[in-house]
């Protein structure tokens, strides 16, 4: 009876989430797709995936009541392939996203990334910002353009044995080229907001700096979290959902 029960589970769980894959400039992007409704990007962080990030901690499924939640492994990462040069990080990451969109034919969606998947988001936003339905960062604020931080990303040493190979530190160094400038972040005119956990060090190195130049898109602080810990925390999830909630009002 409990293994009929178990089947039944895996048959309703495969019909109501989609795997798929497609081509981005050559590089194939691994997604899920689940739910129905208006679409939401979940984008993740470095050195993890869309499962780890989103699904294993419950946010997926919870949006997924409500909306078309497509959660995305950006190349380098998870089940995507892995190139394992600079050149095809950055930007390419950004226009991953739309691509993935247009792969699906979808106008615009509310756009979420958590940390590197932040830095991805705010430069989607950016570049496209006519796909953006809203802007949702997590665990990251602003990387600024010919800051120390973007030097750091630019210059940051790295062993790859440590990283996963080639594509590991090629996507670190990569990063550098998602940094945005002040009036590009000023010029944005749709909805966005940040949640970051206040024991996260992001918060000073990247949150603060986005606060004052952008006073009128929302922080909201999980008590108690870190980076690495945030996207584990119920109240996490819950703000997850009440900000894409909000954008819709």
């Amino acid at each position: 009876m409990k293994s009929c029960l178990s089947l039944i589970c895996l048959f309703f769980l495969t019909a109501v989430t989609r795997a798929d894959e497609f081509t981005s400039a050559g590089v194939k992007i691994f997604y899920t797709a689940e739910g129905s409704g208006t679409p939401v990007v979940l984008i993740h962080g470095l050195h993890s995936s869309g499962a780890m990030n989103w699904t294993m901690p419950g946010i997926t499924a919870e949006l997924a009541k409500t909306h078309r939640v497509i959660a995305m492994d950006c190349r380098g990462h998870g089940k995507s392939d892995k190139p394992g040069t600079d050149a095809a990080y950055g930007e390419a990451m950004a226009e991953d996203v739309i691509e993935l969109l247009n792969q699906l034919d979808l106008r615009k969606a509310h756009i979420v990334g958590y940390s590197m998947g932040g830095m991805i988001a705010l430069k989607t936003a950016v570049l496209h910002p006519e796909r953006v339905q809203s802007l949702l960062l997590c665990g990251m604020g602003w990387l600024q353009d010919g800051s120390a931080l973007q030097g750091f990303w630019e210059h940051i040493p790295v062993r790859q044995r440590l990283l996963g190979g080639s594509s590991g530190s090629a996507c670190m160094k990569g990063m550098a080229r998602l940094a945005v400038t002040e009036s590009e972040v000023k010029a944005l005119k749709i909805p966005a907001a940040i949640i970051v956990g206040d024991s996260d060090p992001v918060d000073r190195m990247y949150v603060a700096p986005l606060a004052r130049i952008r006073p009128d898109w929302p922080v909201t602080k999980i008590a108690g979290a870190g980076h690495i810990t945030c996207i584990m925390r119920p109240a996490f999830k819950d703000e997850v959902v009440k900000s894409i909630a909000s954008f819709e009002k």
